[in-house]
């Protein structure tokens, strides 16, 4: 479907081609922050190489007033800073868009292409003119792009300035190279173009009350405020900057401003399975601890997993999932680990999941993971993907009750301990699955062997057929109770709906939603539920037998949702069919409305 230049009046993707390292990532944000704080709708994709230095990185900026943020599948600007993706840059500018390259350097014929419109800014030549320092030419480039898009989409030239302020305040020379590269591009965009473009950004009011943030920030922020005092980690991308926040935000509220005093501790370890395992002895002493990883880091830590199931130790992991398998493309999305994550270690064990859609449920869902790992004693694991937590997400301004205060579960104190009878550690008193447990040296009547062998109710050691299995299920009675308490799903229905659904979870969410709209538009109307948690819960087997189809849209090869309803619920699997997206890149609408139309025509809808 083809559209005037009127309607991509904020309604347009900009996409940047730079070089890894060359110091691109500063301008990219200064335009994404200048299009919000005009009040727009905005998103920020990455996508950037796992080698350090000098491979091709993009970043696209989704201007959406309608405040889609998922990718569009399109590219509306391109901003080709690379000559060695030239070739590419210009192939995927959709029809009647625009290339902007730098013209130091004439490239007519490889830039030829009849329904664009191609502008050439020689950001090069102006900047070696201006500046003398070879690095400085390099970084002020960027910054001349910016100048030259200021004038050619019409941004708000005092939010650039009030943006470099903030930014290079405490640099006066930094400052001042940056205001100048700026107004170099936006004054050679004036004088040589017709600004601005039929493509261009008019002030809305859409983004009051909405902050920019990425998911592993704000997970880190909600690992402060549910309380967690130790992170155990071994480095890994993506998730290293969860605890590279975490640590900022200790440093800032967890030391003592008089004294200088840390309440808090945080160790890189040698790898994954010891930091899961220094996590576990510090839940165990009492501490809220946790630790990030990705997929490589949840296979190392599978063993002290399935010890943490059956020893009934609270722990909490945040897995930000990236492309396998093995190392796969370390710094590329998909949601790849959720069959690895629900029944991570042997035997029969199952892991509480919690799948955030954006940055602002993995600040609740962190909280919440904490909550549920101590209520249910067992670990929680917060299955976010580098989608979220890397990439800049427009999202309501995070909140919190200063009246919270963690739930601790059934932990008995010295008073309980003193007035009690006996203490048996793996003895369900309530019917819900839950036993009660002690904390290290509140009370001699507390103590118990923490096991990971076989034991029975009352955490003795056996290997007697009747004892072991007692155990084992009422661990299965604590799975239902989970399934009562974790997250319910999202649930959305159309009156208009046909008896068809959508099923997804995490950072598909946005996607579908793109994609309802666009088929509701065709006249093709379906409900949605988006997982929240695992275990299920009643809402999402009850959806889906509410629905003659359900289609099932996941970022992974192997339909690993779809292999998980298939498990764990009576909906039958040859009633669900998969939409797979898992090339790497975040995924748009286009696939899911493709293969719902594709149903449809095939007369396969009600």
């Amino acid at each position: 479907m083809s559209q005037s230049a009127q309607d991509r009046v904020n309604d347009f993707v900009i996409k940047l081609a730079n070089v890894n390292g060359t110091g691109s990532a500063s301008a990219n944000s200064l335009l994404m922050k200048t299009i919000f704080r005009m009040g727009i709708p905005v998103n920020g994709k990455n996508f950037f190489p796992s080698n350090i230095q000098g491979l091709p990185t993009w970043y696209e900026i989704r201007v959406t007033r309608d405040g889609y943020l998922a990718r569009s599948g399109r590219v509306d600007v391109m901003v080709a800073m690379n000559a060695q993706t030239y070739a590419q840059d210009l192939a995927d500018v959709s029809p009647g868009g625009t290339l902007i390259y730098d013209s130091t350097w004439p490239r007519h014929q490889l830039l030829a292409r009849s329904d664009i419109t191609i502008l050439g800014v020689p950001l090069a030549r102006m900047c070696n003119e201006r500046f003398s320092n070879a690095r400085t030419r390099v970084l002020m480039k960027n910054m001349a792009y910016v100048g030259a898009l200021a004038a050619l989409l019409g941004l708000d030239r005092a939010v650039i300035e009030q943006l470099v302020e903030e930014t290079f305040a405490r640099k006066p020379a930094a400052l001042d190279a940056n205001r100048e590269a700026i107004e170099l591009g936006f004054a050679y965009a004036q004088e040589h173009f017709d600004c601005p473009l039929p493509t261009r950004v008019e002030p809305l009011d859409k983004t009051s009350g909405h902050i920019m943030i990425d998911g592993n920030t704000a997970t880190a922020l909600g690992c402060v405020y549910a309380g967690a005092t130790v992170g155990a980690w071994y480095p890994i991308t993506p998730s290293t900057s969860v605890m590279d926040a975490f640590k900022s935000y200790c440093e800032r509220y967890r030391t003592d401003p008089e004294t200088g005093e840390r309440r808090f501790c945080i160790i890189q370890a040698e790898d994954e399975l010891a930091a899961i395992g220094m996590v576990l002895g510090a839940s165990w002493n009492g501490a809220r601890a946790f630790t990030p990883t990705s997929g490589p880091g949840l296979s190392l830590m599978n063993e002290f997993l399935g010890f943490a199931y059956f020893a009934e130790l609270p722990a909490v992991v945040v897995d930000v999932q990236r492309v396998g398998p093995s190392t796969g493309m370390p710094t590329r999305t998909q949601q790849s680990d959720m069959l690895s994550a629900a029944y991570a270690s042997h035997g029969d064990t199952r892991h509480v999941l919690l799948l955030p859609a954006n940055p602002g449920e993995c600040f609740e869902f962190a909280v919440a993971a904490f909550d549920l790992a101590e209520r249910l004693q067992t670990p929680v694991i917060l299955l976010s993907d580098l989608d979220i937590g890397m990439n800049d997400w427009m999202c309501k301004e995070l909140s919190w009750d200063p009246a919270y205060r963690p739930d601790r579960g059934k932990v008995l104190g010295a008073d309980e301990l003193v007035d009690a009878a006996n203490f048996h550690r793996y003895l369900d008193k309530d019917g819900d699955g839950i036993p009660y447990r002690t904390l290290p040296g509140v009370h001699p009547k507390g103590a118990y062997f923490v096991r990971g062998s076989g034991h029975n109710k009352y955490g003795a050691y056996t290997e007697d057929s009747d004892e072991y299995r007692e155990v084992v299920d009422r661990l299965l009675v604590k799975w239902r109770t989970a399934a009562t308490l974790v997250p319910k799903p999202e649930i959305r229905r159309h009156p208009k709906s046909a008896g068809w659904g959508i099923v997804a979870a995490g950072s598909c969410d946005w996607a579908v939603l793109e994609a309802l709209d666009r088929l509701a538009d065709s006249g093709i109307h379906l409900d949605y539920c988006r997982i929240r948690a695992f275990p299920f819960g009643k809402e999402v087997e009850e959806f889906l037998e509410q629905h003659e189809r359900v289609f099932v849209v996941e970022q992974n090869r192997d339909a690993q949702l779809k292999a998980l309803l298939t498990l764990e619920t009576e909906y039958p699997k040859q009633r669900m069919h998969s939409v797979l997206h898992y090339g790497g890149l975040p995924i748009d609408c286009s696939s899911i409305v493709s293969a719902v139309e594709r149903a449809e025509a095939q007369g396969e809808a009600a």
